[in-house]
């Protein structure tokens, strides 16, 4: 998919983004994510009727890979287990990294790629509200699916339930297929990295991240065919609405700024004004002296002092004795 700039996402911002800002929005988009896959748990008997529709449409189409490339994960550990661990671990770690690259070397651009992948994030969530979908591993075996996940458990963390580590497979919700976010994630990461990349090396992990996610979603029979282009179906409409979340970002923003403002100056304006503290009190000098109170010093209180040369000023005559 071509990038382009698309108008109100290009310019920078116009405050600096800060990562102390930035992490706790990330990580309050992935606790939604989390907790919007347990929560979409849907009725089990929906999820397999939705998976074995399908498993229906795409043989309709003659698009089921799944069936072989599961047969070669199977059969093949060399290729199954690396297969697993990719799975498992690697959404999590180059999602990240890609977007703290952005962030750090692709500033002007950060902040529209990652709305585009909120915003892609939460429609994926939608998907595993409405459309529960059962994985092909999850199928009784009759379907011709082994769950490479459960075969190969002893060279991971994870256990027979999901990715999850061992112990946790209940906190994750394993009919979340539809759409697959790890294709559409990887799909982000490809176009990020092959619209900013300026290397060749960046180029072929803009292609080839993309295309083994696919294909290893589908040959450890955790999606189907049909998910992984939903994914990528979802990560094009996030990409057609980020902008317009972004400009519905900013207004939002923009309407807080302003019902702030007059709060706070009202504030200020409502504090009783202090009155002017009269720094040199009581140590004016008076005609005649050289330091403050230098006259009641040398005269008694009430006594009025002669007119002294000292005290006339320079020049006068002195008085009469």
């Amino acid at each position: 998919m071509p990038l382009t700039e698309t108008p109100g996402t290009e310019a920078v911002p116009e405050t600096r983004l800060r990562w102390w800002t930035e992490l706790p929005l990330i990580l309050l988009v992935y606790a939604c994510y989390s907790a919007g896959r347990l929560l979409a748990r849907g009725d089990v008997t929906g999820a397999v009727d939705h998976g074995l529709a399908i498993l229906k449409v795409e043989k309709f189409l003659y698009l089921n890979a799944e069936h072989p490339l599961n047969r070669l994960f199977t059969s093949q550990a060399w290729i199954g287990v690396p297969a697993d661990f990719w799975y498992a671990s690697l959404h999590y770690l180059v999602t990240p990294a890609v977007l703290i690259w952005l962030f750090r070397s692709r500033a002007v651009h950060y902040r529209a790629a990652r709305t585009w992948l909120m915003t892609s994030t939460f429609m994926g969530l939608i998907g595993f509200t409405l459309l529960p979908t059962c994985p092909p591993r999850l199928l009784s075996a009759s379907h011709g699916f082994v769950d490479t996940m459960a075969q190969y458990s002893s060279y991971g963390w994870w256990g027979g339930e999901a990715s999850a580590p061992r112990g946790m497979g209940g906190m994750t919700n394993q009919y979340a297929a539809m759409p697959s976010l790890h294709v559409g994630w990887a799909l982000w990461c490809g176009v990020m990295l092959w619209h900013y990349g300026r290397t060749r090396t960046t180029r072929i992990a803009a292609v080839a991240y993309p295309l083994i996610t696919t294909i290893v979603v589908m040959g450890t029979a955790n999606h189907y065919f049909l998910d992984a282009a939903a994914g990528a179906a979802v990560m094009g409409l996030g990409f057609l609405l980020a902008p317009y979340v972004s400009r519905a970002a900013d207004r939002a923003t923009a309407g807080v700024r302003a019902r702030i403002a007059p709060v706070s100056v009202a504030s200020r304006d409502t504090e009783p004004s202090a009155e002017p503290s009269i720094v040199s009190g009581g140590c004016q000098t008076s005609p005649g002296e050289h330091i403050p109170r230098q006259r009641e010093s040398r005269f008694a209180s009430g006594a009025e002092p002669s007119a002294a040369p000292t005290d006339a000023g320079d020049g006068a005559p002195a008085a009469a004795r």
